[in-house]
């Protein structure tokens, strides 16, 4: 009995789009915490204008909540990162599962990651790092500092209530925030910084 409620609660359900309502699993990991529905709901109503054809980066993708309910909106690619490998062969089993082509799954730390050179610039990241951890900081950034972002790129991020000043770049400009429960989300947009 607790098993299968155990398996309930490890499930997560995508909100919208082409997958509407598909259930995928997820392991029991420290730390790993889905961005629960009501979130991902406000987050996909102010991403809806222009989250069709984008190409995303997920840099703690956890349980891939945010990177399949982008694809299922209609992003053209998702880039996902997480160090755990485990979570990472998870990751895939569910991109197969969906029969998910736009999904490109790393196990790699997401600061390692955003060392290197952009590969493309992407039109939305999704910051969601283990919180206490001081990791907002730098993932934002390395995003801006690397070129891993589009000219007018939308950037999410979720922090722990507790952090008042957001660890972002002088020309990321904070366009919506809201507070739940222990976490504050926002949703940021970037602009180019004149020379």
């Amino acid at each position: 009995m607790s098993n299968r409620n155990n398996q309930k609660k490890n499930q997560l359900r995508i909100i919208g789009g082409e997958w509407r309502g598909r259930k995928l699993p997820f392991g029991t990991f420290e730390g790993l915490r889905p961005t629960p529905d009501s979130v991902r709901e406000t987050l996909f109503n102010w991403l809806q204008p222009v989250i069709h054809g984008a190409h995303c980066i997920d840099l703690y993708s956890g349980s891939g909540a945010l990177s399949f309910e982008a694809v299922s909106r209609g992003a053209a690619s998702v880039t996902m990162l997480d160090k755990q490998n485990r979570i990472t062969r998870q990751l895939q089993e569910n991109a197969q599962t969906l029969k998910c082509t736009q999904a490109n799954i790393f196990s790699q730390n997401a600061l390692d990651y955003l060392a290197g050179p952009a590969t493309q610039p992407f039109n939305i990241a999704f910051i969601d790092p283990p919180y206490q951890k001081g990791m907002a900081e730098p993932s934002c950034r390395l995003l801006e500092e690397n070129g891993w972002l589009a000219p007018d790129a939308m950037i999410y991020l979720e922090v722990e209530k507790e952090l008042t000043t957001l660890p972002i770049p002088s020309n990321w400009e904070i366009l919506r925030s809201k507070k739940t429960g222990h976490v504050s989300f926002h949703l940021l947009q970037r602009h180019q910084e004149h020379t």
